[in-house]
């Protein structure tokens, strides 16, 4: 296992001193202007980003070849680094087809619950779709994903990485937002390097930390117990996953090195400990 992540430290020890490596989310984003008639409460960016990193499906909307009209199929999806999705899709299916020929396109993310379907929040995204052959990209899909290594070396497999332009958001009534999508994505200062610490850290995490997972799962974001394993990383948060179940852990301030990372993670930990006693 590479050594990117992993140092003398442990998670419980207190943290040393590291600079804040650049990066956007949470911590440098632009929060757009304030619309009075909306809710107080109302938090565009750290809503679009969650609906962005924790979908696991979405609604792809394509220019269909023959007639260029509009035809919206289901596709599973995973992100970047920086947030662009990442879309695992066949060369015998219309919206690749479409994809190869017009690489304009939308994509709608929502998160499931009961009740009405328009009272949970959505965000629809323009695209510009491109081939992604980066073993990264692979890795990543396969690790939101895991049943598609069943197909995913079938010749007639590519991912396509669905690049956005704009962003609409709406989180329900009164809640809704469109503009620049640049907020809600992240910047990677080294795009090997982070590759590297995201493969260490992950692996570090589920041999080593399993009880940290679960209390990041359970006490900061509010998921019940379970096998919880972390899948991926990137500068604005870690994603967990417990069976078909995803959590995401934000980070207060973005990261791409080893030391800001540890560092954030034990603070995380020690206020989940902390959630628990006050508890």
């Amino acid at each position: 296992m590479s050594n990117t992540f992993m140092s003398n430290t442990s998670m419980s020890e207190t943290p040393g001193n590291s600079p804040d490596a650049a990066g956007s989310g949470p911590a440098d984003a632009a929060a757009p202007p304030r619309d009075p008639r909306q809710p107080a409460d109302f938090e565009p960016l750290v809503l679009a980003r969650e609906l962005l990193r924790m979908a696991r499906v979405g609604s792809l909307g394509t220019v269909e070849v023959a007639s260029g009209f509009p035809m919206v199929t289901l596709a599973s999806v995973a992100t970047d680094h920086d947030g662009s999705p990442l879309i695992l899709t066949s060369r015998l299916s219309h919206h690749t087809q479409n994809l190869l020929a017009d690489p304009r396109a939308s994509l709608l993310l929502a998160r499931p619950g009961k009740g009405d379907p328009l009272a949970h929040p959505r965000l629809s995204l323009r695209v510009m779709a491109e081939p992604a052959p980066e073993p990264r990209v692979r890795h990543r899909f396969l690790a939101r994903h895991p049943k598609a290594r069943i197909y995913v070396d079938f010749p007639d497999f590519l991912f396509f990485r669905l690049v956005p332009q704009t962003m609409h958001l709406n989180g329900g009534f009164a809640r809704a937002y469109s503009g620049d999508v640049a907020p809600i994505l992240a910047r990677v200062a080294d795009g090997e390097a982070f590759d590297a610490l995201e493969r260490s850290a992950i692996a570090h995490m589920n041999e080593d930390h399993a009880d940290a997972l679960r209390l990041y799962a359970t006490r900061l974001c509010g998921m019940p117990e379970g096998p919880w394993q972390a899948v991926g990383l990137d500068p604005d948060g870690l994603d967990m996953m417990a069976g078909e179940r995803v959590a995401r852990l934000a980070f207060e301030r973005p990261v791409q090195d080893g030391p800001g990372l540890r560092q954030q993670l034990r603070e995380l930990a020690e206020r989940a400990r902390a959630s628990g006693e006050d508890g």
